[in-house]
């Protein structure tokens, strides 16, 4: 049984090994979002670590510090910081709106603009282009423009 499961884990690690040197070449800092609906933040690079956070909201953005193998170690909107697995993480940006009174989320770049919706702190969504301090911003397919100011996860890392 133990056999089978090495054999079946070095077939798994052999086919993800291109994958994770074209991802390792990348530079760091970077912006990634969580892709899974379930992920540990971890004291160190291994799933011997003890788990620090369990996150539960998918597009999360996250400032991705170092890299080790497969492992990412992350920093979190609120300054936490530890180490996730790779696999899940992407690289579609997320945006998570930070605290304070609700963001203005309008219908274009423009304060004038119509106001569709008001989104409250920890909302997270999709992150487009940004320009000219705002940015396109998709919550469950609600989309248009906030102010970049509001947005974690968008600028530079």
């Amino acid at each position: 049984m133990f056999r089978k499961r090495f054999i079946a884990a070095a077939l798994l690690a052999c086919l993800a090994a291109p994958a994770l040197a074209a991802e390792d070449s990348a530079d760091v800092p970077y912006w990634a979002s969580i892709r899974a609906e379930e992920v540990n933040m971890r004291v160190g690079p291994g799933e011997d670590y003890r788990i620090l956070w369990v996150y539960h909201r998918r597009l999360l953005p996250l400032k991705v510090l170092r890299m080790k193998e497969g492992w990412r170690f992350v920093q979190d909107p609120d300054g936490a910081r530890g180490w996730m697995l790779a696999r899940f993480l992407m690289r579609e940006r997320g945006g998570y709106v930070t605290a304070g009174e609700p963001a203005a989320m309008h219908e274009k770049a423009d304060p004038a603009s119509r106001l569709l919706w008001r989104l409250r702190s920890g909302v997270t969504g999709k992150l487009g282009d940004c320009a000219d301090n705002w940015c396109e911003f998709d919550v469950d397919g609600r989309k248009g423009y906030i102010a970049q100011a509001r947005l974690w996860g968008a600028g530079q890392p």
